[in-house]
């Protein structure tokens, strides 16, 4: 197994040069913070699960006729049970991840592609250099080893490439898939589980006339995000759920590029919400519809009992108001004209030509997810009135509840901006410097002030903060925004632990973050995977 000890060293310098110029004005850092290590089995670490996941091209049947090339990862358990992992055989889907709380994982990954990457632990509170930053990503033939516990509580997580200027294209690609995590409170509850637990991920996908996947970089489609022509569940087209007449555990995920869904029961029945991105909530919620952005997760309780076999359901997603999706919701991303498809990062696909419309233009309405009642069972569909407890954070007792620090969202000159300024690896700014063990109140301006950046290009950002999840606090809406807003509004979920959370033109989203434990670079940056690499990304800093 070859190590990242080269690169990491080089990583390693040029972040020490980092802190030794930020010591000048902020000693701190430079004893503060681990920067980078090398990368080797910890001799003193013994995990209970160890997985071998290795990252290559791969050709798929998504379709009949030719396969489809994807990147595609692939697991093999070298200790721990085997329900710990599934490959996904015959999607593009990267292997689904079970662990339960407490723990230790150590996951070897292989880089057998032709492009650098890296993994992500999207939601999960880990070290910082076991976080997948952007400063590790491994080169063709390399390793990286990840070894963390797991200190979540039960919920739903997910993976993905974060590598620095094309996660957008790797993400596409197939490099994403899920991490399911498990605890003894939510196993005490005894809700539907086997195969009345089912994860549901939403992806958009465009593919040409040989089932290759098409991915555009025309640059307003950048500006926007990336809207494919097709909805794919669980990495295939045309999904239907058989069910029996019984209660069902749906967890819904949004790994989509850039698109926002609206959810809802095609029969007007209310969405019962149990969990978020962090788990459950404390006890079941309804709502009309749901909003559901990239990064985001969703857990709902179904219950098929009083309906016939033979019966249908659709779960759709509806129309909101396109201003509120910064007025470029017709313009989405379809087939590409003109230029057929050529090499993607060396070795997958991309669509050339000009930029067309999607068949699915943002905001509008259409189906994700026939569900089929197959057959009659009879089963215990007693919804729990309480869930697990969750300790509200509060305002008083935040670092700087005094002085919430804000983060202003913004798009000009082909440029996506977190309070004015672009991503780079050397970049900490005194704002983004935050005390270990601390409790801080953060504001996502979308345009809430009116300034000239609302007004033009307004488009909405789902924020994802890396480490330990937040609660919202509060959202707030400037007037002008009052219409096209109101078509989303009675959708956000505002309970629970969240790691991933949608803000809209013209609000303000306030959360209380805590950020406890671990020291070093976590990133904070817009899930609209074309946002992010277009620089709508920051590091803070923690020491």
């Amino acid at each position: 197994m070859k190590t990242t000890t080269n690169l990491q060293r080089r990583n390693l310098l040029k972040y020490a040069a980092l802190g030794i110029a930020g010591a000048v004005t902020y000693p701190s850092w430079a004893q503060a913070v681990e920067f980078a290590r090398v990368n080797a089995p910890s001799a003193d670490f013994l995990p209970d699960v160890e997985i071998e996941l290795t990252m290559n091209t791969a050709d798929v049947a998504i379709f009949t006729g030719e396969k489809t090339r994807i990147w595609k990862i692939t697991g093999k358990i070298i200790t721990g049970p085997s329900g710990v992992l599934d490959n996904n055989e015959g999607t593009y889907l990267a292997p689904t991840l079970r662990f339960k709380k407490g723990q230790k994982i150590r996951l070897i990954l292989n880089n057998n592609l032709p492009a650098q990457s890296i993994l992500h632990w999207h939601g999960l509170h880990v070290p910082a250099n076991m976080d997948g930053n952007p400063m590790y990503a491994i080169k063709q033939g390399e390793t990286y080893i990840y070894e963390f516990e797991i200190l979540n509580r039960a919920g739903t997580y997910f993976y993905h490439s974060h590598t620095h200027g094309v996660t957008a294209r790797q993400v596409y690609s197939g490099l994403a898939g899920l991490l399911i995590v498990s605890d003894d409170q939510e196993q005490a509850l005894n809700l539907p589980s086997g195969d009345l637990d089912v994860p549901l991920v939403l992806q958009d996908r465009s593919f040409d006339e040989h089932n290759q996947l098409v991915y555009s970089v025309h640059r307003m489609q950048r500006m926007q995000g990336f809207l494919g022509d097709q909805i794919l569940v669980n990495g295939r087209p045309d999904f239907v759920l058989p069910v029996a007449t019984r209660a069902y555990r749906l967890r819904l995920v949004n790994g989509s590029n850039s698109r926002i869904y609206k959810l809802a029961w095609d029969d007007d029945t209310p969405l019962t919400v149990i969990g978020v991105d962090g788990g459950l909530l404390e006890s079941p919620e309804q709502y009309p519809y749901v909003m559901l952005a990239p990064g985001e997760r969703l857990e709902l309780w179904m219950d098929f009992s009083k309906r016939t076999v033979g019966s249908e359901l659709t779960l759709r997603s509806l129309q909101f108001d396109v201003a509120a999706h910064g007025g470029m919701g017709m313009m989405g991303g379809g087939r590409m004209g003109g230029g057929g498809r050529r090499g993607m990062m060396g070795g997958g696909m991309m669509g050339g030509g000009m930029m067309s419309i999607s068949t699915l233009p943002s905001g509008s309405d259409y189906p994700l997810v026939k569900i089929r009642v197959t057959k009659k069972e009879q089963g215990n569909n007693t919804l729990p009135k309480a869930l697990t407890p969750i300790t509200a954070l509060q305002v008083k007792n935040a670092a700087n509840a005094a002085n919430p620090k804000t983060i202003t969202l913004s798009m000009r000159h082909m440029s996506a901006l977190l309070n004015g300024r672009s991503y780079a690896m050397n970049d900490i700014q005194p704002d983004e410097i935050i005390p270990v063990n601390s409790l801080q109140l953060i504001e996502f301006d979308n345009g809430f002030d009116g300034g000239m950046h609302g007004m033009m290009m307004a488009m909405p950002h789902p924020m994802h903060l890396h480490g330990e999840q937040f609660q919202i606090i509060k959202r707030e809406v400037n007037l002008r925004f009052n219409d096209s807003h109101a078509s989303v509004s009675s959708g956000f979920v505002q309970s629970g632990w969240k790691d991933t959370a949608l803000v809209m033109p013209g609000e303000k989203v306030t959360i209380l973050k805590p950020f406890n434990d671990f020291k070093g670079l976590f990133m904070y940056h817009c899930h609209n995977l074309e946002h992010e690499d277009l620089g709508m990304m920051r590091d803070f800093i923690i020491n």
